[in-house]
């Protein structure tokens, strides 16, 4: 029972991890893609659909093992595959189940209670917080470091230059070169000839026609 309680805390770490991703998931998307005010409530059933989620994933594979011992009793044959199992393998297959079933169980106990589900989304949001941080700090050690401060400097300024030279400049040239083409056009287009109105005693005689 020892080794089986192990076990199962094991696989509710496991699958507590798992719940903290999809949660974080979907914080940074609902806070920052749609920038929505972060509220613990608006998560909650999210966090409670995930860990059932994660708790029916669990009874599934505690089924397919119990469906496996029972094709493997009473075989003595040398088995096919790793998965094809015997009767020497039914204990191991009936320790197996326990396990899923005790995690499932534990997981769904987790999920009807308030204050765990609060925890798993206070931890995903530091979670999402801290990969936020994290980008942002890429990003301003990216375009805030000197030639002098970069360690790898040296060694991605031949990328850097190659790119340069086979994108940049052909780029910059075709845009030239297009610029230079409209400007011919607009030079060999004559320009429109405007016919002065008639006007009789400062009067535009062509208002009065018709």
């Amino acid at each position: 029972m020892g080794k089986t309680a192990e076990a199962i805390a094991e696989g509710v770490s496991i699958a507590s991890a798992a719940a903290r991703l999809s949660i974080r998931n979907r914080i940074l998307v609902d806070t920052i893609a749609n920038d929505e005010p972060f509220e613990v409530t608006r998560f909650a059933p999210f966090a409670h659909e995930t860990l059932i989620a994660l708790a029916d994933e669990q009874d599934a594979a505690a089924e397919l093992v119990k469906r496996q011992r029972k094709k493997a009793w009473g075989k003595f044959t040398d088995p096919d595959g790793t998965h094809d199992y015997r009767d020497r393998d039914t204990r191991n297959l009936r320790k197996r189940g326990r396990q899923y079933a005790g995690v499932a169980q534990a997981l769904r106990r987790m999920a009807d209670d308030p204050h765990v589900v609060r925890t798993l989304i206070e931890q995903s949001r530091d979670a999402a917080w801290g990969d936020v941080e994290a980008n942002l700090q890429r990003r301003l050690q990216v375009e805030g470091m000197r030639a002098d401060l970069d360690p790898d400097y040296e060694r991605m300024r031949a990328a850097r230059m190659q790119s340069i030279r086979l994108v940049d400049l052909p780029r910059l040239a075709a845009h030239k070169r297009r610029a230079d083409e409209a400007d011919a056009d607009d030079a060999d287009t004559p320009a429109p000839v405007v016919t002065p109105s008639p006007r009789v005693s400062g009067i535009d005689v062509s208002e009065l026609e018709g």
